[in-house]
């Protein structure tokens, strides 16, 4: 019978650990080969997620509100108008509605 890659068992075989003096150095080593964005890039990207973060805040609000309002059109239409008088969220705050 023939072994799989499936089958096969995976040799144990240990990896010696880095010291922290060598990880030091190869990490120095790896942050020199980086491009490092200009001054220019920097604030371009910075303005670009700002803008995204605005767009997506105000996206979420949009929908929370559609959603409150709807659960709320929902709850008023089909029931719930129980014994609480106007309909106020309790705790005294106002209701929409």
């Amino acid at each position: 019978m023939t072994q799989t890659d499936a089958d096969a068992k995976p040799e144990k075989e240990r990896k010696r650990r880095t010291g922290p003096v060598t990880f030091t150095k190869q990490v120095v080593g790896e942050l020199r080969k980086v491009r490092w964005p200009t001054r220019r890039e920097l604030i371009t990207y910075t303005i670009v997620v700002i803008v995204f973060v605005v767009i997506m805040v105000g996206y979420i609000a949009l929908v929370d509100l559609g959603v409150g309002e709807a659960v709320t059109w929902l709850y008023s239409t089909l029931g719930g108008g129980g014994s609480g008088g106007g309909g106020g969220m309790p705790g005294g705050a106002p209701g929409g509605g």
